[in-house]
């Protein structure tokens, strides 16, 4: 059976990473969304706290039978053959990003070199869609509906300075 585990901070969920998680559901048995603690990203922390984040991803694939949402604080691949995955799916957008992975994908490799990493290249409607704009643009006002769910969109309102 294959199991599959895509990381990240999902501050917030965004229809990119949405995109990523429903393509590789029809790739592997099970995949797992695994959801980082991670207090790095960004000068203040997450927007939403884990659980918020955790609640996100749930609603948005509970369509997803043999997706599985789990948080997780440790090192990546230790939390990989703790979930029983034998494969990370990373999303990549573009050239920058492929450095940032590559990277992270070798650090990994050395680590546990029975995890698999593979990379699933964005939809072009994707391709610079990322979290911290999606931040941005709620922050100064901008509609965010196109790039996020509704659940997302709704509580970013609600955080937004202008709300």
């Amino acid at each position: 059976m294959s199991r599959a585990l895509i990381p990240g901070t999902y501050d917030p969920l965004t229809l990119g990473h949405l995109d990523i998680i429903v393509r590789s559901a029809q790739l592997f048995d099970t995949v797992v969304v695994a959801v980082s603690h991670s207090q790095q990203k960004g000068s203040n922390g997450p927007l939403f706290s884990l659980e918020e984040r955790v609640g996100f991803i749930k609603d948005a694939t509970r369509h997803l039978d043999n997706v599985e949402v789990s948080p997780f604080s440790n090192l990546l691949v230790d939390f990989a053959v703790q979930s029983g995955a034998q494969t990370i799916v990373k999303g990549l957008r573009a050239l920058t990003d492929f450095e940032s992975e590559f990277q992270q994908a070798s650090i990994n490799y050395c680590l546990n070199p029975n995890i698999e990493t593979v990379f699933v290249m964005s939809t072009p409607a994707n391709m610079y869609l990322s979290s911290s704009m999606v931040k941005e643009v709620s922050q100064l006002g901008g509609r965010i509906s196109d790039w996020v769910t509704p659940k997302v969109e709704e509580a970013m309102l609600t955080r937004s300075p202008r709300a």
